[in-house]
């Protein structure tokens, strides 16, 4: 099977849109440098993976301004524009960056919608096609209770502005969510959730049941790889590697899951599309299923 050929796990309509992306995508997010500030170690090395992306059938990349910050976006406008029509990019406001890279909340009027213009002006776009409210939550990691109506007020009025084509959150709980979709239209979710780490189970089936999309951020574990033994087993029995084995499982646990894994490498890029068409058995389902349960 040609690159071009691959299936890269079939396909996906964002809700009441005309946007149908491949379930596999690609994550910017490794394109800065060490601990996602600054510049990327081999800006060429980097260029040439979301070329390779694209033209191994990719259509959608996650991204957001404060990865660098605007690193990411920079390198995206040197290799990809003048963008395919078919590419979806998504990206996320919400957070900013400190001097020596600390993660800081971003969530007043002014910086949400500096955060828009700030992505427009380095992807060298008019409007965006999905802005995702990242909440901050419990200091950046998992998500509280807090209203986000205010905040979601301000991209409501982004959107009526023409910069901003829809609207997804990020580190949200159901009641967030639910909070949400009575006041606009919400095309996509994207929290955290891997074979391992499975709070969002019930948050996953809610979503698909309503046609929204699920987008699992580290999906491979993020900065704490995903080390199982079970892992290990059907990689061995399928000869695939325990991550390829890792993004199939999420490829098959709901329809409305969209992956981004993040590489700035050509052969893990490859490694990672790979896993869109390795088929995993009922019986390795069921002890990949396991792994949720006993952690």
């Amino acid at each position: 099977m040609s690159r071009q050929e691959k299936t890269l796990g079939g396909t996906f309509t964002l809700p009441g849109t005309s946007i149908m992306v491949k379930r596999m995508g690609y994550g910017a997010m490794q394109l800065a440098g060490p601990g996602v500030f600054g510049p990327p170690k081999d800006r060429d090395a980097a260029i040439k993976v979301l070329r390779e992306a694209l033209a191994s059938g990719v259509d959608h990349i996650d991204t957001s301004d404060f990865y660098g910050p605007h690193v990411t976006n920079e390198v995206i406008r040197e290799a990809l524009a003048p963008y395919p029509a078919a590419l979806t990019i998504v990206t996320k406001v919400g957070g900013r960056r400190g001097p020596k890279g600390e993660w800081l909340e971003a969530a007043s009027a002014a910086e949400l919608k500096q955060g828009v213009h700030d992505n427009l002006r380095n992807l060298g776009l008019e409007a965006m096609d999905v802005v995702n409210l990242r909440l901050w939550g419990d200091h950046g990691h998992g998500p509280s209770e807090e209203s986000l109506a205010e905040r979601l007020g301000v991209m409501v009025e982004l959107q009526k502005e023409g910069l901003v084509k829809h609207i997804g959150l990020s580190n949200v709980t159901a009641k967030q969510v639910d909070e949400a979709l009575a006041i606009a239209p919400i095309v996509c979710v994207q929290n955290l959730y891997n074979v391992a780490q499975r709070s969002d189970d019930a948050l996953v089936d809610s979503l698909a049941a309503k046609g929204i999309a699920y987008v699992p951020f580290f999906p491979l574990g993020g900065f704490t790889p995903l080390q199982a033994s079970e892992l290990n087993e059907v990689a061995a029995s399928l000869d695939a590697t325990p991550m390829q084995v890792a993004l199939a499982w999420l490829l098959h646990r709901s329809p409305n899951m969209l992956l981004i894994p993040g590489t700035s490498s050509v052969g893990h890029l490859q490694e990672n599309l790979a896993a869109a068409e390795l088929v995993l058995p009922a019986e390795a389902l069921a002890k990949l299923d396991g792994i949720g349960k006993s952690v």
